[in-house]
């Protein structure tokens, strides 16, 4: 079920100002809320233009999210932001002693290692769990050569070294991907495109 939430009035204030600022209502429901939440997250309007977003992926995305699917974050701080879970586990293994030692023992970075664990741990290589990126592109790039088989990955890091050239290979790879073109990104805007998913009702205002 769709949890209930109460927006307080300064937000409600905030997404009216917004709507006069950008116009989405050429955006499908489900496009249209991720990308309002994606902006007021964010108070930046280029995410009008950059976000890369397909309903029907964000569709199942939704029903796995309210069906209790794992989500899989790269830092605690993805995990955090995501308020609207109510079922299911939310997890991050950046601080996982595992992923500590293989990125000691490989080199690699913790959010990648972290990765790695989040898959052996995952039963049937993780297919219908939700993988969530809003800080390090080594992470996504981590996953893309995982044989991990995600129901959804939202794929929004952050950064001039590697952020635009990991999600531009996410939206190349053939995964169901919600992510954005450029080096904007963040744990907050991914934290808010899942939330939108979980808190979106089609009878919302369109």
């Amino acid at each position: 079920m769709r949890p209930k939430r109460q927006a307080h009035p300064i937000e409600e204030e905030s997404y009216r100002i917004m709507r006069e600022l950008v116009d989405l209502s050429h955006l499908p429901p489900l496009s249209r809320a991720v990308a309002e939440r994606v902006i007021h997250a964010s108070a930046d309007l280029e995410y009008a233009e950059s976000l890369v977003l397909d309903e029907a992926v964000l569709e199942r995305g939704r029903e796995a999210l309210l069906g209790g699917s794992p989500v899989i974050c790269d830092v605690g701080m993805v995990g955090a932001g995501i308020t609207a879970r109510r079922s299911g586990r939310t997890a991050s293994y950046v601080a996982d002693g595992r992923a500590r030692r293989i990125s000691q023992e490989s080199g690699v970075t913790r959010s990648a290692a972290g990765f790695r664990v989040a898959l052996e741990d995952l039963e049937e290589a993780g297919e219908g769990a939700v993988w969530v990126v809003g800080n390090a592109p080594t992470a996504l790039y981590e996953l893309l050569g995982m044989e991990a088989r995600p129901v959804l990955v939202v794929g929004l890091p952050v950064g001039f070294v590697g952020a635009a050239e990991s999600k531009a290979a996410l939206l190349g790879s053939g995964l169901p991907a919600a992510a954005n073109r450029g080096v904007k990104g963040g744990s907050a805007v991914a934290a808010a495109a899942v939330n939108a998913l979980i808190y979106h009702d089609h009878h919302e205002r369109d």
